[in-house]
């Protein structure tokens, strides 16, 4: 008998919350066999969860640059002596580049 196994229960909770989250963001269905095993259904997130987090950043990434955003590229400014582009201050996505080329 296989101690191992004899613990393994099927999925956790959390586990399944963010399956469904990942689902949800990439309009993906879980197959029904896969919900019910936690192994199953860890693989599942796996094979899902690069795209997720690619996606979570696009969408963040279309508003207007976060408030965290334009203190640290302020810093930055101030630290090189240089000018934070006003485009940036519009989009999260241009001053999260102008960030990191200017770290």
């Amino acid at each position: 008998m296989n101690t191992e196994q004899s613990f393994i229960s099927g999925p956790t909770p959390a586990q399944v919350d963010y399956a469904r989250a990942i689902s949800r963001r990439l309009h993906e269905q879980i197959p029904a066999s896969d919900i019910s095993d936690r192994r199953a259904l860890s693989n599942w997130i796996g094979a899902h969860q690069d795209a997720y987090r690619k996606a979570a950043v696009t969408a963040r990434s279309g508003g207007t640059a976060t408030s965290r955003q334009v203190g640290f590229a302020e810093k930055i400014a101030r630290r090189k002596r240089l000018q934070v582009p006003a485009e940036c201050f519009h989009d999260a996505g241009l001053m999260s580049g102008w960030i990191s080329r200017n770290k």
